[in-house]
């Protein structure tokens, strides 16, 4: 007997899961609606590890960044974003670069590539950057909520669960992370915790539509 689930459907559910995630994420961190992306810096009372390479080939990093380099690269970032708001992505892209390779520690630019690579669907690259930008900033929940997003849509359900439960803890306020986590462990067939993680992201955004409609499926 045939599945009732064509591998066609099943890509199509994950594109229709992935996309609003992904399209709130940009929106978050490229139009200024919740998230200060100047925020996203390492603590600077902490000794910085060296980040894991990308798995692009990159060139040897000295294990020290000059002031200048720094400084510049801040400048790249900004104006990456700028580009990324106007939506010129390969040219936002290009910045970032330039950014990571002259601060691998510029954690605003390695989430904003993250980013980019995400809406291109180069998952395992944003993957790689939100990875290195969570270990420099493990207070934020936004490279963590970046990360699951792109593991959602590679079906790797139990890691984004993994990460969602960690920022659900790290912000218990973020309706996006419970909107999130709720279809994470309705992939995973948990209908009890995608129930509780509807239901609070409803309560903390009554009008968060993709919450409600998931609530609806997992009858709570």
């Amino acid at each position: 007997m045939a599945s009732p689930f064509s591998k066609r459907g099943l890509a199509r559910r994950r594109r229709i899961w992935q996309q609003p995630f992904a399209l709130a994420l940009m929106g978050m961190a490229l139009c200024g609606c919740s998230f200060d992306l100047g925020s996203l810096t390492p603590e600077k009372d902490k000794p910085q590890e060296a980040p894991k390479e990308s798995l692009k080939e990159a060139a040897p990093v000295e294990s020290a960044v000059s002031a200048a380099n720094v400084t510049e690269a801040q400048a790249h970032t900004a104006k990456a974003q700028s580009l990324a708001k106007s939506g010129e992505t390969a040219a936002a892209l290009d910045e970032f670069n330039r950014a990571v390779g002259l601060d691998p520690y510029n954690a605003q630019a390695l989430y904003g590539r993250a980013l980019i690579y995400q809406s291109k669907n180069q998952h395992d690259f944003a993957i790689a950057d939100f990875s290195t930008a969570n270990g420099l900033t493990p207070q934020k929940v936004e490279p963590l909520l970046g990360r699951a997003t792109s593991y959602l849509a590679l079906g790797k359900v139990k890691e984004a669960a993994a990460d969602l439960d960690e920022a659900s803890e790290a912000d218990p306020h973020n309706a996006q992370v419970w909107t999130t986590r709720g279809q994470a462990y309705e992939r995973l067939g948990d209908k009890a915790k995608a129930a509780a993680s509807y239901t609070r992201a409803v309560s903390l955004r009554p009008r968060d539509d993709a919450a409600r409609s998931g609530l609806a499926r997992v009858g709570g």
